[in-house]
């Protein structure tokens, strides 16, 4: 058998060679500290800068607006915190919506148990936010709304460009989780509306451990670290310059792709429901029909288990039934609980994801194979 057909790329994608070969030297031959004074530690500085230049142009920004992290966990930590940090004692009050990844709502409960309050927003049975109930939600104490852009198991998009003009006008802050949608859809931190939006590198062609966090001039924030004033004093810590230059050099690349590169995931999305559906009667889509991530299809199989799908055609498919940070649990989404959808249907969920190394004859081989392990599971 040869290597299963990738269809996982919301949770994590192959290094781009354009990516590699821009980071490479920067692992061995170009070693020096950033913050070091003399030659080495400049021409580092000058590489960390320019992928600081070009991660703020693919989403909008001016470079001195984005922060680079560790990861996008550690980029959603920074912003609830640090903003939690940089607030005043009358306002203690935080909204998110009820889908949002752990690493939103761990910190939010974190602050939850330090005495804060945290609304959470329900989604309608699509797994999207309404921007009137969190208009319902805000207080005169909400210092900040966290809704994710995109949601990393069925796809939807949220409204965010309507929450801002809510958010705008109350003069609170509006956070986004854009780990799904960097990469994938032209965003752009104006056109959003956003005061601070996450990224994370390893979802868009660069690799893991380099993530971003975009923090909109003025916005009060502290840092959640202490040390040095690395990162514009918000993350201290020597920069990791290789993933730095990956990043950037990743984030030129989708700048380069897209919108043709979303066009295409959307056609080989599209093109893997129609083969899948056509060979599984009551197949149900999970998930809004329209807005949503293009290279995201989240299918509940009827009559069988999602998990033991995958496990069927292991050979043939990599994929998985949710997130991949808490896939290997039994238990049901939180994101399928949130949309209202019942025990069996949550159970025969999986979602696929291609991306911009999937194929069209990948699609149409990892299709036949899905409905190969269906027909043989639900015979029994």
């Amino acid at each position: 058998m040869g290597t299963p057909i990738y269809l996982d790329h919301n949770a994590t994608t192959p290094v781009a060679p354009e990516v590699f070969a821009a980071m490479a030297p920067w692992l061995q031959e170009h070693f020096g500290n950033p913050s070091s004074s003399h030659a080495h530690g400049r021409r580092a500085a000058r590489a960390v800068a320019y992928a600081r230049e070009q991660v703020a142009g693919l989403i909008g920004a001016q470079p001195q607006e984005i922060v680079f992290t560790g990861c996008a966990t550690e980029a959603n930590n920074l912003a609830l915190l640090g903003v939690a940090r940089g607030s005043g004692p009358s306002k203690r009050h935080l909204v998110i919506s009820s889908i949002e990844h752990p690493a939103v709502a761990a910190p939010a409960a974190a602050l939850r148990d330090q005495g804060w309050e945290v609304t959470v927003v329900p989604v309608d049975v699509y797994g999207r936010s309404s921007a009137a109930a969190i208009k319902q939600a805000l207080r005169l104490d909400t210092v900040l709304v966290s809704v994710m852009h995109a949601n990393n198991e069925v796809g939807t998009l949220q409204p965010i460009e309507e929450i801002a003009a809510i958010t705008q006008g109350r003069g609170i802050l509006l956070h986004t989780d854009a780990a799904q949608s960097v990469g994938k859809l032209p965003v752009s931190v104006d056109g959003l509306g956003v005061d601070l939006l996450t990224i994370a590198g390893h979802k868009f062609s660069a690799p893991k451990g380099i993530g971003a966090l975009y923090v909109r001039t003025g916005t009060p924030i502290r840092p959640i670290l202490h040390g040095a004033d690395q990162e514009h004093a918000l993350r201290p810590g020597t920069e990791n310059v290789a993933l730095i230059v990956a990043l950037g050099a990743a984030a030129s690349l989708a700048a380069v792709e897209l919108p043709g590169l979303s066009d295409r995931l959307r056609a080989l999305r599209d093109r893997l429901h129609e083969h899948v559906v056509a060979g599984v009667p009551g197949l149900q889509l999970n998930g809004h029909p329209e807005f949503r991530l293009p290279n995201t299809l989240h299918v509940s199989f009827p009559g069988v288990s999602g998990r033991a799908l995958l496990a069927e055609a292991a050979d043939a498919v990599a994929a998985s039934v949710g997130s991949a940070c808490h896939s290997e649990h039994d238990a049901d989404s939180g994101v399928l609980a949130a949309m209202g959808i019942d025990a069996s249907r949550a159970s025969g969920a999986v979602r696929l994801s291609v991306g911009r190394t999937t194929r069209a004859e990948d699609v149409d081989r990892a299709a036949a194979a899905l409905v190969a392990a269906w027909t043989k599971l639900a015979r029994g």
